[in-house]
């Protein structure tokens, strides 16, 4: 395939990003607290979590493992930060929630698939077929910028999740308002930082398919903070009405 080719590919599926951002502005995605029985079928939570996330890994090993051998350091420390971050979200974090009994639609779960066949292609073809990254990369200011954001995101988004996590005990299914930390500014702490987190992989690659994953984090990721701030204010009446949905002061 054809650079030309390859990046044409890669902005229409862009544009279904953008496309979807405004179908799910309207429509949450019905999973955790939005599940709905008229989605068919249901899995197994946690099950359903670990084979959609687990399948980003495959499909981009299975196109950028010559990075391993042929690829710079510069190569080699994206994938290793992409690796880091679907490692936690396929094996670590599904078996840490206490949502024991609860489920999510399979047709959810196919589209998480579906979602990551592409993004996860898309960025293993590139390192393997594209990219070009001279030693002198990693001391550029944009790669430097980028880890920061990445490990700042990382940092934000698994604090949050720890403290969501911790919120529930065992033994509970229900909901709390969370109060701690970033909590006390924003509903969604965790979603923003997985969005600071891909934007900062965008900036440290620079290349289209690190900005089309981007481009997808946000397209599900706001519409899913803006969702769920609603449903805390539907649900608690002593929500605080001062918080924000996902950037503190703001949206």
């Amino acid at each position: 395939m054809s650079y030309a080719t390859y990046s044409t590919l890669l902005y229409i599926w862009m544009a279904i990003g953008v496309v979807t951002f405004f179908y799910l502005l309207k429509v949450p995605a019905p999973f955790g607290r939005h599940t709905s029985l008229k989605w068919g079928p249901l899995i197994d939570n946690r099950l359903g979590w670990f084979i959609m996330e687990a399948t980003v890994l495959f499909t981009f090993w299975l196109q950028a493992y010559p990075i391993i051998t042929q690829g710079s350091v510069a190569e080699q420390v994206m994938a290793a930060l992409f690796t880091l971050h679907y490692l936690n979200r396929a094996v670590i974090f599904p078996f840490r929630l206490h949502t024991k009994g609860k489920k999510m639609p399979v047709a959810i779960m196919f589209s998480a698939i579906a979602f990551n066949l592409v993004n996860g292609s898309a960025l293993g073809y590139y390192f393997s077929h594209f990219a070009d990254y001279p030693a002198a990369w990693m001391s550029r200011f944009g790669f430097i910028a980028g880890v920061l954001l990445f490990f700042s995101g990382m940092i934000i988004n698994w604090s949050a999740d720890n403290y969501l996590i911790h919120l529930r005990k065992k033994s509970e299914t229900g909901y709390q308002i969370p109060r701690g930390n970033l909590f006390k500014q924003i509903s969604c702490p965790n979603h923003a930082g997985e969005i600071l987190e891909w934007g900062g992989y965008a900036l440290l690659c620079w290349n289209l398919p690190a900005l089309a994953f981007f481009v997808w984090t946000a397209a599900n990721l706001v519409p899913r903070a803006l969702a769920h701030h609603r449903w805390y204010k539907q649900h608690f009446e002593d929500y605080p009405k001062e918080r924000k949905a996902l950037i503190p002061f703001l949206l």
